[in-house]
């Protein structure tokens, strides 16, 4: 993996990482966008411009890439690189979730 990517994405934007955790199954914009919704119970909403952005600019470093087009909407999955990416931030959180409550992060 590049170093230039690992700067790039790490740490990741909140809606960046919900972006790329969506992307684990096949989906295009409009969906990803409701699921960020209802699995923030509403608290992160992304914008169509943050949206397009963001999977633009991931397609383009290589993290997601196009699958399908279907009735004008664009379908996008994860890559190799992408799912790197994606576990280095969740081991990341999940260390600083531990710090925060006062324990140690033992990397597994």
């Amino acid at each position: 993996m590049e170093e230039r990517i690992k700067r790039i994405y790490i740490p990741m934007t909140e809606t960046g990482f919900y972006i790329l955790f969506c992307m684990q199954e096949e989906m295009h914009g409009y969906n990803i966008a409701k699921k960020v919704k209802e699995m923030t119970g509403g608290e992160i909403i992304i914008s169509p411009g943050t949206m397009y952005g963001s999977l633009s600019k991931m397609e383009k470093d290589g993290l997601i890439m196009f699958v399908r087009e279907e009735n004008k909407r664009k379908f996008y999955m994860i890559t190799e690189l992408g799912k790197q990416i994606l576990n280095i931030e969740i081991r990341r959180i999940e260390r600083l979730y531990q710090n925060s409550r006062g324990g140690l992060y033992d990397g597994k």
